[in-house]
């Protein structure tokens, strides 16, 4: 980096499982154009894999044990404590398993993102493949979204969809739903990184200019 560039945007990651989508956005990062950073990667689990990951990066980790505190309250505290020691511009939950508050959201209201396996506002929490299958769907997909209070209810900036065959099973569709996540969540990041996009009072601004639908990456 040349010595009048500002720094490049912090990014940091929460995850509570084996990290693919920080994976994703590690390979990302190493790209020579990208345009942030990952600054440090937490979780809630001191044995996930993710945290694995990033140690193999070389980037820095942290755990903050949810089963250490009596309290939803407490544990998100705690977080919030950690993650402003790193002080990142942007916080990407990938896999990360637990309900947040809503003084943690609204602490970093307009910088937290989140990906969700189904076509939002379609099948929030969990099971959302069998969900999708149980329901005769023939599209599913995934959707990175600004987080609000409400469960995966925040506005959604950008959808990807993945077609239902008539053989599929939860696991199936799983596997691809999750390669379209690898594609779609560094895009949207490098977007966040660049200034594209913004969260307004429950919408999404897109290169200054109001989302009337998410971003959408098509079926191939």
């Amino acid at each position: 980096m040349k010595a009048d560039q500002p720094p490049l945007p912090r990014i940091l990651v929460l995850a509570s499982g084996s990290g693919t989508n920080l994976q994703a956005l590690i390979d990302a990062s190493r790209e020579r154009d990208f345009p942030g950073q990952i600054c440090a990667v937490g979780s809630n689990r001191p044995n996930a894999f993710a945290l694995e990951r990033a140690a193999q990066a070389h980037i820095e980790t942290f755990v903050v044990d949810h089963q250490k505190y009596d309290s939803r309250e407490e544990f998100d505290g705690a977080l919030m404590a950690e993650i402003r020691r790193h002080n990142p511009d942007l916080l990407v939950l990938a896999g990360f398993m637990r309900i947040l508050t809503t003084d943690f959201v609204r602490a970093f209201r307009g910088r937290l993102l989140n990906i969700h396996p189904s076509l939002l506002p379609k099948y929030t929490g969990l099971n959302t493949h069998q969900r999708a299958l149980d329901a005769g769907d023939t599209q599913h997909g995934v959707s990175v979204h600004f987080v609000t209070e409400e469960l995966d209810g925040g506005p959604v900036i950008a959808q990807a969809e993945v077609s239902i065959a008539p053989d599929d099973t939860a696991e199936t569709l799983a596997e691809r739903v999750q390669e379209k996540e690898h594609i779609l969540y560094p895009i949207v990041v490098r977007w966040f990184c660049e200034g594209r996009i913004q969260l307004g009072t429950d919408y999404v601004l897109f290169d200054g200019e109001l989302l009337n639908s998410p971003m959408r990456l098509p079926d191939n």
